[in-house]
């Protein structure tokens, strides 16, 4: 009896703050999907399906539809391509210290703020004037261009920089991954004269499923929800929205037209395209949490 009392006491304080913070406004923001909501005006007007329905004439949508999946297909293909190669590096460091060293270096730029690093990328690397890009262009004796006049360009250099801001959470997830996979595994496939890299890919790897399948569908959640960089290289979407998203077409929608209601239909679009995708990552990537 006690014990109910200690665990009813403990969950049930948490269970209050999920509905009352995650719960709640989540139903609150489906809610208003169904009216035409302005905060500015006392009369809001119940529309039903009518903004869904707008949703599949909204050009703008589908391009930001388009967008999202091209960046986060890219991104985070090459995210864990890039991560798995430099964990893999990292694990075979013999110095802890260097291990350490290397992993908080690469770590930096994650707890670094996104908008702060964002502004230095914008103006420091992508710039027009003095910019590091055209600088490196001009030894070359090219001449300097506006990239934000650019179409899939822009988009690549926002995927760049999220790539260089975001390494770093899933390079201690698979190094760690790595170095929890038992070494009798490795060492008999070394007896069987398997080569280091026969031996990643055919050993390491399969046994490393449940750390893979989670940095895959954490990280593909992630970049749908991609806001900071996107809201400051490209705040208005871009040259024929080329960089606009799903959650910049949504800040813009909201905050710049003040048609709450529909930014939430949109909103209800981008909930539905992540969960769709993570339910798939999930029955894709079914891991064996053993390694029996």
């Amino acid at each position: 009896m006690k014990n109910n009392r200690f665990v009813a006491s403990v969950l049930i304080p948490g269970f209050i703050f999920l509905i009352i913070f995650s719960v709640f406004p989540v139903a609150y923001g489906l809610g208003i999907s169904f009216f035409d909501y302005n905060p500015a005006s006392s009369y809001q007007e119940f529309l039903g399906l009518e903004n869904y329905k707008r949703l599949l004439t909204d050009k703008v949508f589908w391009i930001s539809v388009k967008n999202t999946v091209v960046f986060c297909v890219i991104a985070v293909t090459a995210n864990i391509i890039i991560t798995l190669f430099l964990a893999k590096i990292i694990s075979i460091i013999p110095s802890k210290g260097l291990k350490t060293l290397f992993r908080t270096i690469l770590f930096i730029p994650c707890i670094a703020p996104m908008v702060g690093t964002s502004m230095v990328w914008k103006y420091g690397i992508v710039g027009t004037d003095g910019g590091l890009l055209n600088r490196i262009m001009s030894i070359f004796g090219m001449a300097p261009r506006n990239w934000y006049l650019t179409t899939w360009q822009m988009l690549a250099i926002i995927i760049v920089y999220t790539l260089w801001a975001d390494i770093g959470y899933n390079v201690v997830l698979f190094t760690a991954g790595i170095e929890a996979v038992p070494k009798v595994f490795d060492e008999a496939a070394e007896l069987d004269g398997a080569g280091p890299i026969r031996r990643f890919i055919m050993i390491k790897l399969p046994l490393m499923g449940r750390t893979f399948a989670f940095v895959a569908i954490m990280t593909m959640a992630n970049y749908f929800q991609m806001f900071a960089q996107f809201s400051v290289f490209v705040p208005d979407g871009g040259r024929n929205n080329a960089a606009m998203v799903l959650t910049n077409y949504v800040y813009r929608t909201s905050f710049g037209s003040y048609d709450m209601g529909y930014a939430s239909a949109v909103a209800a679009g981008l909930f539905v395209i992540v969960f769709i995708v993570a339910m798939i990552q999930n029955r894709i990537m079914r891991a064996d949490w053993s390694y029996e």
